[in-house]
């Protein structure tokens, strides 16, 4: 039949296209720094990435989740048959009935491609996208028909007409499917989504764990930070081009919502515009609030900010990791911001807002407020403290964080020291001796103050012996577990263990140690915090101990891994970009609508940044103020030593 010799010219010269495309493709993320990758084992890993990891992410959305098994999965298997079929000559009945099969699959998914298409979400971007469910379609449908002995139902002419009907189908369904997968259509996620996930630049995140903590900056190198497309790793340009402009990042985004100009889909697809040059004219989704689209532009070796985004895009960010956990692809959008930032930091010496004051103050007083570092201890002037100096060694190590210095913080901090004595636990801090553990100035993009700060308390810290750090911070928490390991001599890694305070507290109340009278307020929610939820995994632990207090919680609809940023991370405070609206008025919305008296909080930040919002509201207490306030009078004869990271209970 003409239509197969046709088909057969068709595919071959489809696939010889696609594989320059592919090479073209390859290059322009090689135009990146050299980052080495597990090149075999990588790309042996990347079905069950795709398989396991990222659909466990898509399966949070069950209709799209279903629609992309059967859209994604059926083109796959119906791609791979047509052209065994086609170029090498595989046939049978069975490869038939299962190529069929295989298309009907993908019909029934593009239905459903095409149904959300009708009326979608803000979110999704238009332009060609738009088209894509008509590809799916029209691909499924000319193959199916080609499957089919149609050969004696047509005179010469209707053959003639049917083979160019068949003929255009193909044109069309494999021009978007297989060579728009290549060159740049909406398809080409398809195909740099695959290497991403085989050369993903976290592979800690598959297989169920998680990796946030920021890639060291190496300080010696000839420029520090990004300041063009091609200053990414290159495995990083590779991640921005496997976007599928869905918008779920922008969805969850605090700062774009709250007007602010930043928009985590723009964000990517800039970097994309930049890696391959040229402008965002077409790009068809939602803009940066009060930035139009068609003003951006660049080069793989053009300045990024200036040309593609402006400053503000970048200091709007409050890192919370809202957009990184949304990512259907695991895109990284916080390690680009912050990576763009130690440019303009380190290399250009700007910081907006009060950013250059608290990086001065953290260089000569080692806190952001520039408080004198000898009055880190005032707070705790009739608390009779152990300090580690003194006594060299504890079973836990109470990092008290900045909070020493605030008024507010204080009360959280007496409240922890409280609940440390009625459980009898051996513990110390380290006094004028701990500095600030380096969160904001990294945030901020000052690696260098950061690794200074990170160094100056790993030497004190490795001074002493101690199970335990315990930290009223999730900031802090962070740091400490998941960055400072990174400046540790590698034959000295830290043996200690590092604990959120409602992570210990909760131990403490279930090994008997603390007896807990029953909280006698009214309707309580619990905000989770970004650093301790999205950055540590942390969501049961406060959770239980709310529990144990009596309280049955009334959850905001944002809560758990898609709990709203309270707008303090990241150093947003500090860089005070105007929005429409502030962020922390935005949350305390969303915990008035539970109608709850009280919100429980585990983060100085928070607390400081919700009991800013003006007006009627409910209060605010930390989940150490409630425990401690909850303290049974009848003291328990029990004592506590945490062996092998264990807490062992011992009578006294």
């Amino acid at each position: 039949m003409v239509f197969d010799r046709l088909l057969h010219g068709l595919l071959f010269g489809v696939v010889l296209l696609a594989i320059a495309g592919m090479v073209r493709r390859i290059l322009l993320w090689r135009r990146g720094q050299p980052e080495k990758v597990a090149l075999l084992s990588g790309l042996l890993a990347m079905p069950r990435r795709y398989l396991v990891d990222l659909h466990h992410v898509v399966a949070r959305d069950k209709y799209m989740s279903r629609t992309h098994v059967a859209t994604a999965g059926g083109f796959v298997l119906s791609m791979v048959l047509i052209l065994a079929v086609n170029l090498f000559g595989v046939s049978s009945k069975i490869v038939d009935s299962i190529l069929a099969i295989a298309l009907v699959v993908m019909f029934i998914g593009a239905l459903f491609v095409f149904k959300r298409r009708r009326n979608p979400p803000a979110r999704l971007s238009r332009g060609p996208w738009m088209r894509l469910p008509k590809s799916l379609l029209m691909f499924s449908i000319t193959f199916f028909i080609t499957t089919l002995p149609l050969s004696d139902l047509f005179g010469e002419a209707g053959r003639w007409v049917l083979t160019a009907l068949l003929l255009a189908g193909a044109v069309w369904g494999l021009g978007e499917m297989v060579f728009g997968m290549a060159w740049g259509g909406p398809m080409k996620h398809a195909f740099a989504g695959a290497l991403h996930l085989a050369f993903h630049r976290r592979p800690e995140r598959f297989g169920g764990g998680r990796s946030t903590g920021l890639k060291s900056l190496d300080l010696a190198a000839p420029k520090l930070g990004v300041e063009k497309p091609a200053d990414f790793k290159w495995n990083q340009l590779l991640g921005f081009d496997a976007c599928v402009q869905c918008g779920k990042c922008e969805a969850m985004c605090p700062a774009f919502a709250a007007g602010q100009p930043l928009n985590p889909k723009k964000l990517i697809q800039d970097m994309v515009i930049g890696m391959a040059g040229g402008s965002d004219a077409r790009f068809a989704g939602s803009p940066y609030p009060g930035v139009p689209v068609g003003e951006a532009c660049g080069q793989p070796h053009q300045p990024i900010v200036g040309g593609l985004i402006k400053e503000e895009t970048l200091w709007s960010c409050t890192t919370c990791r809202a957009c990184v956990e949304e990512c259907p692809m695991m895109i990284e959008h916080v390690d680009a911001i912050v990576d763009m930032r130690r440019f303009i930091t380190l290399e250009k010496g700007r910081t907006p807002g009060k950013g250059a004051e608290v990086l001065d103050n953290l260089n000569l007083t080692d806190n952001p407020n520039g408080f004198n570092p000898r009055s880190r201890m005032h707070w705790a002037a009739d608390q009779n403290l152990p300090l580690m100096r003194d006594v060299k060694q504890a079973d836990v190590l109470f990092w008290v964080s900045d909070g020493a210095f605030d008024m507010r913080s204080q009360r959280i901090l007496r409240a922890f020291v409280k609940i440390l004595k009625a459980a009898n636990i051996s513990f110390a801090v380290l006094g004028d001796e701990e500095l600030d553990s380096g969160d904001v100035a990294r945030r901020l993009g000052d690696d260098a103050t950061f690794q200074r700060l990170a160094k100056s308390n790993i030497a004190t810290l490795r001074k002493y012996r101690f199970n335990r750090i315990v930290t009223t911070d999730p900031h802090a928490f962070h740091c400490l577990k998941n960055e400072y390991p990174d400046f540790y001599p590698v034959d000295a890694q830290p043996e200690y263990k590092v604990l959120h305070h409602t992570t210990f507290i909760n131990e403490l109340v279930k090994v008997q140690l603390l007896e807990l009278k029953d909280y006698k307020g009214g309707k309580v929610t619990w905000h989770d915090p970004c650093y301790l939820g999205r950055y540590n995994g942390e969501y049961d632990a406060p959770r239980e101990l709310l529990a144990e207090l009596g309280i049955k919680l009334t959850e905001m609809d944002r809560s758990g891994f898609r709990s709203r940023c309270c707008g303090g991370g990241g150093g947003a405070p500090i860089a005070d970009i105007p929005g429409e609206r502030r962020i922390a008025d935005m949350r305390m919305e969303d915990a008035q609508q539970t109608g709850a008296e009280l919100i429980a909080v585990g983060c100085q930040q928070c607390t400081a940044m919700l009991e800013g919002v003006v007006g009627p509201r409910p209060a605010v207490k930390d989940i150490a103020e409630l425990v401690a306030e909850a303290l049974s009078e009848t003291k328990k004869p029990l004592t506590a030593k945490i062996r092998d990271r264990q807490i062992a209970v011992e009578v006294i």
